[in-house]
């Protein structure tokens, strides 16, 4: 658990450092530290401890990508918490996202990650690959990532969403391919628009 968030603050550090020059990014979300602490008389030795956080504790991202959550897409900090994914899902080429970000207006805590490849440099993740396949399929760029200069994953999705159908011309009964293809890749932006 101490690992998973001191790392994620390390990229949240990286990423302050990048946004808060830019003119009117402002504040950016910080992820708090966490300690472990070693009690050996206590019937559980080990306990983790960090900061109190006092306000209306929000979930601007979940783990599962499943719960759309509109204070996510409608804050500032909902936004700027989805454009620190997709700044740390481009910086590691999509290797490793930090996921489930929560916490009290700017501060964060009790952070996932997820990374492709178990032991991405070093790092073995807390969470699914399957959550980085659904950040990709669900990302909305906002004008924070605008700011970045981040590459919309859009087109990258659609691309490879393109990609199937485009091979099912060349293959044999191609009218019951097409009635199937379309229909995959509807579904897909039916999600994505349940969100808008």
């Amino acid at each position: 658990e101490c690992h998973v968030q001191n790392t994620a603050r390390e990229y949240a550090k990286i990423y302050a450092a990048e946004a808060e020059p830019l003119e009117g990014f402002g504040e950016v979300p910080e992820i708090i530290p966490i300690f472990l602490v070693h009690r050996p008389a206590n019937n559980i030795p080990y306990a983790t401890v960090e900061e109190e956080l006092v306000g209306e504790f929000v979930k601007y991202s979940v783990r599962d990508g499943k719960e759309v959550n509109f204070l996510r897409r409608d804050s500032e900090a909902g936004q700027k918490c989805c454009t620190f994914q997709h700044w740390v899902y481009e910086k590691t080429n999509g290797s490793l996202l930090v996921t489930d970000l929560q916490g009290v207006g700017m501060k964060l805590t009790d952070v996932g990650i997820a990374t492709l490849a178990k032991g991405y440099k070093g790092f073995k993740g807390n969470c699914s690959i399957s959550f980085i396949e659904q950040f990709r399929a669900l990302h909305q760029c906002n004008k924070y990532c605008e700011m970045l200069g981040l590459k919309s994953l859009r087109t990258t999705h659609q691309k490879q969403r393109k990609a199937p159908s485009m091979k099912s011309k060349n293959l044999p009964n191609s009218s019951t391919i097409k009635q199937t293809v379309p229909k995959k890749a509807r579904e897909p932006r039916d999600f994505i628009s349940s969100e808008h």
